[in-house]
């Protein structure tokens, strides 16, 4: 019984310590994937374009100190943080503008782009100021442009990606749906807002498929912001702001913490 005793106590604490060492292990593993240079690129989203607090040296840009990238940067400290993301930005300009910072010691890179090529300023553009059928028809064109041009240019750009940053993690984060649908809420039709939101999971669809392709991850951010939807009461969303127009559809500062920072956070 005593010799039974020991065993368990003896075995509990070769557990213990296996456990701790473990932790220890995977903590260490956790530094290390962090231990090299932060890259973020992609269009106003990642740069943070509706969430305020613009670095007055990024110009036009509009690169945020409350976008998702300079938030994740200040809570993990990589070895180095580059922030090339710019406003407007679509594939042949991040292939030509940002991706200097890229190289064998980046061990992160996030991006959105797509909206743009897309046509995404387009779009709602048409969808604000013209009928159903105009905004419908809009919607058909950029639909059919993520159908057949944008898997070239995706596919194009993240191989150069990868080839400048062959060890890098790669993550592709989506775009939110604008709409929560059901809602008493001034403003556009419920076709309207419908076909919206099914352009932007035509686009994340597009975008999640040629990620995976090239191994990839993608981040979701419909569920992040799904309850805070233009329309919601609590809009992580700008919606058409006719005083800057500019910031009209894009995320919060709250959008960009809430809605975007995790999803990196996680799959980072």
């Amino acid at each position: 019984m005593r010799r039974s005793r020991i065993a368990a106590y003896v075995g509990s604490l070769l557990l213990t310590v296996g456990l701790a060492l473990t932790g220890a292990a995977s903590a260490q593993a956790s530094e290390q994937a962090f231990s090299g240079g932060y890259v973020a690129l992609g269009d106003s989203y990642s740069s943070g374009v509706g969430a305020g607090s613009y670095i007055s040296s990024s110009g036009d840009c509009d690169r945020s100190t409350k976008a998702y990238p300079y938030l994740w940067n200040a809570a993990h400290s990589p070895s180095s943080f580059a922030f090339t993301a710019c406003s407007g930005a679509r594939t042949d300009d991040v292939l030509a503008n940002q991706l200097g910072p890229l190289g064998s010691a980046t061990s992160l890179v996030s991006i959105t782009i797509g909206g743009n090529d897309a046509g995404f300023s387009d779009v709602m553009t048409t969808c604000v100021l013209q009928s159903d059928s105009s905004c419908l028809s809009r919607i058909n064109t950029a639909e059919a442009y993520v159908d057949t041009t944008l898997p070239g240019k995706l596919d194009n750009l993240y191989s150069v990606i990868r080839g400048k940053a062959p060890n890098a993690h790669v993550v592709v984060l989506g775009y939110p749906r604008f709409y929560l649908l059901g809602q008493f809420c001034l403003g556009l039709s419920d076709t309207k807002r419908s076909a919206i939101n099914g352009a932007a999971d035509h686009l994340d669809a597009a975008i999640a498929k040629i990620a995976a392709n090239h191994g990839f991850t993608f981040g979701d951010v419909r569920t992040t912001f799904g309850g805070h939807e233009i329309c919601s009461g609590s809009s992580w969303l700008h919606s058409v702001n006719w005083l800057d127009i500019g910031e009209s559809y894009h995320p919060t500062a709250s959008g960009q913490s809430g809605g975007y920072l995790p999803v990196l956070t996680n799959v980072a």
